[in-house]
């Protein structure tokens, strides 16, 4: 289930070209070294297995996986349909029964009142979620869910997702509308071999599963031929017997030395990750980036320090963990089949970690059979989502309060003791461990360094991904953020991650090429246009579609082909605008204008609150002359999505291009003021300022975002500049070398203090 926030519909069409596309492809051989040969097995439905498997099909039946979705029927709908109502943005709710149907009346796409029979439940605790079926294939999430707790807990009751909010029909958020498709958001993680088969000419879903739920083959692969002989097992790897090992008296095991590899995590990254899917023809054999593109850190995700913030569904926690470091797969602690941890409390913990070291108040510093004295509470902090459903975090992370106070990010003492600051807690923490983590560097401070643009953004970033022992996750993230302003230094750093042996850091790396010069990319990037990867492939294929003409004739003929996969990805998530967007804006490059003019209007229409189409539509009218044009799309845009910072920016610009200058700079002054945190809103309206000639505006405008963000190179320069044409001659050296000492390779920033120190006075 994904309770889409609006936060999510924001960060997702924020951003004018960016790449929605996944990260890595099937490779030769599974990571288990095992030869993909499934092409002749079919999926056959997980009770042709249960004969032999009985045990496990007993572990796994009425289970989270077993009951993911179900046909609506009276044993398997869970809320209260006996006439009752639930009241929500002045709209009354009925659910009522028919026989054994059950049935919701409620605000259809128009708003008016209309009934729906309900054809599926989705999920089973803490909550349930119910499918209406909406014209040509269309299956919709309503968004007033079934409380499925206890009364004495809460539960028993309907509930609406947006509890603070007043969803109407005219939001995106409402439960008709694309975010809340069955189609394209619920049924990959709720059923088994899911074909979307979305046509986009129709607007229409032919949707087939082979098993309604999670079961065997989802985890296991096809099993036609395995059924048939099972002497050849099934194509994606089962758990193996794998020994941990307590050696010369460590307190925590690990893994012996002759422990077979493991594609699990792999595995249920499938599901239990937030990413973006390339294709429904992923089998759970092949390598997870063949058909998913995992989201990194990013600000909205996750807290600054790595925790998680909205819903991310484990994958990305995990990778940052020591555990996934040593070789801990999800089996070592939950059962598969039944998904139930393998022990209670604190022994499933205790299965790795000697009880005599860390179950004691030594070690957790709380009473014994506490609440802090359980290896979550301080370990694995949870957040709850969907109003009902606390998650834990699965980074597993020593609790660090002293980052709390420096990063604004959550701590687990600070949880319980919230009467507290966290400068409280960092004090406990260092009186129990003086020479504790708190003195430790911790890869946070380099990612909230990234996102608050201080001075010394680009040392932190640079010296998280340069040192592999990292987390891959967390490497790869500084690439994104390193990538929205680079430096020669940073350019090299990144075309050789190009090169690492860590696929999710090429991938962030081959994106990150797109913002750098056509010339400086094929010399890295070209390989990759046959890497065994599909996400590798097709990344490499729109960085280097611009040096098209620097490539050899074969490479040009690898470039094409990649090229052909990339539109059959975008084509898969035309259900969705951004594919639209995407294939749109590949149009636009390739000279298709027309074409790209006909996609953004589709993607348009279909999400009217995707704002990125807008703004990139309105960028094909201002090339092709038709400025007019532009205004209007923009106009349009920003009447559905009036605080769009995006919106504002693009109007301001064309109106600036237009010569209305007053108008322009009250579009500027908006986007300023809707993305406070963004620098580069700020510096664009100093330098309109500027030109407006309302030079003491433009100068205190970029004097505060500088101050706000030092290591903004554009508002440094720009503010640099201004100051040396205002006569401010010391003041302007002063930033000049501010500039230099931020930026030594900008050859620009260097001929700048030159000149001004040529002219100046100013003392170094």
């Amino acid at each position: 289930m994904l309770n889409l926030t609006r936060a999510k519909i924001l960060t997702a069409t924020a951003v004018v070209a960016t790449l929605t596309i996944g990260c890595d492809n099937a490779n030769e051989a599974d990571p288990a070294g095992q030869m993909r040969d499934s092409a002749s097995a079919e999926f056959v439905g997980g009770s042709a297995c249960a004969a032999c498997h009985a045990n496990e099909a007993a572990l796994w039946r009425d289970s989270h996986h077993d009951l993911a979705l179900q046909v609506a029927a009276p044993a398997t709908v869970l809320g209260d349909f006996d006439d009752t109502e639930f009241v929500y943005a002045d709209t009354t709710t009925s659910f009522f029964s028919r026989g054994d149907e059950r049935w919701v009346r409620t605000d259809g796409a128009d708003g008016s009142l209309q009934e729906f029979r309900v054809t599926h439940a989705i999920g089973i605790e803490p909550l349930q979620q119910y499918l209406l079926e909406l014209p040509d294939g269309h299956y919709q999430t309503l968004s007033i869910a079934w409380d499925t707790r206890p009364a004495e807990d809460g539960g028993q009751r309907w509930f609406h997702l947006y509890p603070d909010e007043q969803i109407d029909s005219d939001d995106p958020l409402h439960w008709t509308g694309t975010y809340q498709s069955w189609n394209t958001t619920c049924a990959e993680c709720h059923s088994t071999d899911l074909r979307k088969n979305y046509e986009s000419a129709g607007n229409g879903f032919d949707t087939t599963f082979a098993s309604i739920d999670v079961d065997c083959e989802a985890c296991h692969g096809p099993g036609s031929i395995h059924a048939s002989d099972p002497t050849v097992p099934p194509p994606a790897a089962t758990r193996v017997a794998r020994a941990w090992v307590f050696r010369d008296g460590a307190s925590i095991a690990s893994l012996a030395d002759d422990a077979p590899r493991s594609n699990e995590i792999e595995i249920c990254a499938q599901c239990h990750s937030r990413r973006s899917q390339l294709t429904d023809d992923y089998e759970p054999q092949d390598a997870f980036l063949d058909g998913f593109r995992p989201s990194l850190l990013d600000a909205g995700l996750y807290h600054a320090d790595g925790q998680i913030l909205d819903e991310v569904y484990v994958y990305g926690s995990f990778l940052q963990s020591a555990m996934a470091s040593a070789g801990v797969t999800c089996s070592d602690c939950h059962e598969p089949h039944s998904t139930a941890l393998r022990a209670s409390g604190n022994d499933v913990c205790a299965r790795c970690h000697l009880t005599s070291t860390f179950d004691t108040p030594q070690h957790h510093h709380h009473a014994a059979n506490g609440a802090g004295s359980q290896c979550v509470s301080c370990h694995m902090r949870a957040e709850t989502y969907m109003g009902v459903d606390p998650r834990r975090d699965h980074s597993f992370r020593v609790p660090r309060p002293d980052l709390s106070t420096r990063l604004q990010s959550p701590n687990a003492c600070n949880d319980c003791h919230a009467e507290q600051s966290s400068d409280w807690a960092a004090e406990q923490v260092a009186a129990w461990s003086p020479d504790g983590r708190q003195n430790d560097f911790h890869y946070g401070e380099a990612l909230h360094a990234g996102r608050a643009w201080t001075e010394e953004r680009a040392p932190l970033l640079r010296r998280v991904l340069e040192n592999t022992e990292q987390p891959a996750i967390v490497r790869a993230t500084a690439v994104n953020l390193l990538a929205q302003q680079m430096t020669g230094t940073d350019i090299e750093l990144i075309s050789r991650a190009v090169d690492s042996a860590d696929p999710l850091v090429q991938l962030a790396a081959l994106e990150a090429l797109q913002s750098i010069p056509p010339e400086r990319r094929y010399e890295r990037a070209q390989s990759l246009l046959t890497d065994p990867r599909l996400a590798l492939r097709i990344a490499a294929a729109r960085a280097l579609l611009p040096a098209r003409g620097q490539l050899s004739e074969r490479r040009q003929s690898d470039l094409d082909a990649a090229l052909t996969e990339y539109v059959q990805v975008q084509r898969f998530n035309s259900d969705r605008a951004a594919g639209l967007l995407n294939l749109g804006t590949l149009m636009a490059e390739l000279g298709r204008a027309e074409e790209s003019a006909r996609l953004y209007l589709v993607a348009i229409s279909r999400e009217p609150a995707f704002s990125a189409a807008y703004v990139n539509l309105a960028d094909l009218y201002r090339n092709l002359g038709r400025e007019p044009e532009a205004e209007a799309t923009l106009r349009e845009g920003l009447a559905v999505s009036p605080e769009d910072a995006g919106l504002n920016l693009a109007l301001g610009l064309s109106l600036v291009r237009s010569e209305r200058l007053a108008e322009a700079l009250m579009q500027l002054r908006a986007a300023v003021a809707n993305a406070p945190d963004a620098p580069y809103y700020a510096y664009v309206l100093g330098v309109a300022l500027n030109s407006a000639e309302q030079s003491a505006a433009a100068l205190a405008t970029l004097r505060i975002t500088h101050t706000r963000f030092p290591a903004h190179r554009d508002t440094l320069f720009a503010l640099t500049t201004m100051l040396r044409d205002a006569g401010e001659l010391d003041a302007a050296i002063e930033h000049a070398r501010r500039l230099v000492a931020l930026v030594p390779s900008d050859g620009d920033a260097r001929g700048l203090l030159a000149e001004l120190e040529s002219t100046g006075v100013a003392e170094p």
